[in-house]
């Protein structure tokens, strides 16, 4: 496991299941309607159970670039901050700065509701599009500047990928990042 200390916080990288990983909250890279899909959207959902999707149609849905916070369900957390990620139309639509509101607001939500411990997935690289590598370095940028700029309750920041790859890339992106004050 790759890991960068920011202050008094910690950003790490794992492969793993983000439905079942210790934390205070996981962020559930979701679609604008807050209501499940594929990928990690749809894990999230049928492992929390039918009372995420009932929380989640209360909310009423998420603009790409912002998130919403809801219980947990079934899972081992107790939230579910849903971000909504930009779908990714070539680079020359405002994708990283969605993407990195997306980050932004999800922070956000976890130093509001006083986690300690939050695991992220890959947001928009999914079915979004989104390439790999790009959106490991405003992924972990926005995320970098944050805990270092934002007075935060934040410890620790874990990005949980499902796929060798996808930790490669965040890999990469990690040490790119380390190299650079």
């Amino acid at each position: 496991m790759e890991s960068l200390v920011v202050g008094n916080s910690v950003v790490r990288l794992t492969r793993g299941d983000i439905t079942c990983v210790e934390a205070d909250a996981i962020v559930n890279a979701a679609n604008p309607s807050l209501l499940g899909g594929g990928g990690v959207d749809g894990a999230i959902h049928r492992a929390a159970g039918p009372a995420l999707r009932q929380e989640c149609a209360r909310v009423g849905g998420c603009p790409p670039g912002e998130a919403r916070i809801t219980g947990a369900g079934r899972l081992p957390v107790r939230y579910v901050i849903h971000a909504v990620g930009p779908i990714w139309r070539g680079g020359h639509a405002g994708e990283a700065e969605v993407l990195a509101n997306a980050y932004r607001s999800a922070l956000a939500l976890a130093d509001a509701h006083e986690v300690r411990r939050l695991a992220f997935p890959s947001l928009s690289t999914g079915a979004y599009g989104y390439p790999e590598g790009e959106a490991a370095r405003v992924a972990l940028r926005t995320v970098r500047d944050y805990l270092r700029d934002t007075p935060t309750g934040l410890r620790e920041v874990t990005f949980v990928l499902f796929s060798p790859g996808t930790l490669a890339n965040y890999a990469a992106a990690l040490a790119e990042l380390a190299s650079r004050p």
